[in-house]
């Protein structure tokens, strides 16, 4: 059977990580919450199906259905798909490896979606714009280069060479950090360029998934929606200074 991602289907959000993962594995996915609602799709389905899981509901969408098993949390969800689309590497070592590495991608995204919503998610962005330029600004100049600094030098004393954040191959943390510089570059596309011109190898990183075969041709097909000021990177020209 194939996997069930539940995701909202009008944004990328979250759920992009996983849908990278899956693209790029040619995995059998149905995308549930985008399917026809005479398919069994759509908002309600999937919530009906959160709603519904008796013994071990995830908090939130994103969550993946494997049979009988169900998955929630980003991070937790690539943890349980890595070994099962050959993105991750067989030893305890590297498994532990890329999910530490997919966890700090968890908290970059937490605070890049944190710039635009300091105060509370229940807020609109312009009842906080005070506080999200002060936000914003912390970004920009102090997490946004350390978070990026932190992947360069995984990179740089990567044992296999620049090529991948894990051994010689390629890993849900290369996916992963590809959505996340990509979002980068659409929330902050300023401040992300002067940041990126000091970690030439994740630049060198992002540019080759972007080729890999799977990738581009999903990148370049109506399943990859756009970025939007809907999604967890928003562009607001304010607080890319």
């Amino acid at each position: 059977m194939p996997y069930e991602l539940h995701y909202w289907p009008m944004i990328q959000g979250r759920g992009e990580f996983v849908r990278l993962a899956l693209e790029q594995a040619g995995a059998d996915y149905v995308d549930v919450a985008r399917l026809p609602h005479e398919d069994g799709g759509g908002t309600d389905a999937m919530m009906d199906r959160l709603d519904a899981e008796p013994l071990r509901p995830p908090f939130a969408p994103p969550f993946l259905r494997d049979g009988d098993l169900v998955i929630g949390q980003t991070a937790n969800i690539l943890l349980y798909l890595g070994p099962r689309l050959g993105l991750v590497g067989a030893s305890e070592a590297d498994r532990i490896w890329t999910h530490q590495i997919q966890l700090t991608i968890t908290d970059m995204v937490a605070e890049a979606h944190d710039t635009h919503h300091p105060v509370a998610n229940g807020l609109f962005y312009e009842e906080q714009k005070p506080e999200a330029l002060r936000r914003a600004h912390e970004f920009r100049e102090n997490r946004m280069p350390k978070f990026l600094g932190w992947f360069e030098r995984v990179l740089t004393r990567n044992p296999a060479g620049a090529r991948h954040l894990v051994g010689d191959a390629l890993s849900t943390a290369d996916l992963s950090l590809f959505q996340l510089v990509d979002g980068l570059r659409y929330a902050f596309p300023n401040a992300t360029a002067r940041t990126l011109e000091a970690t030439p190898r994740v630049v060198a990183l992002v540019q080759n998934v972007g080729r890999l075969p799977r990738v581009a041709a999903y990148l370049a097909s109506e399943r990859r929606l756009a970025f939007s000021e809907n999604g967890v990177f928003r562009r607001y020209a304010e607080l890319d200074g």
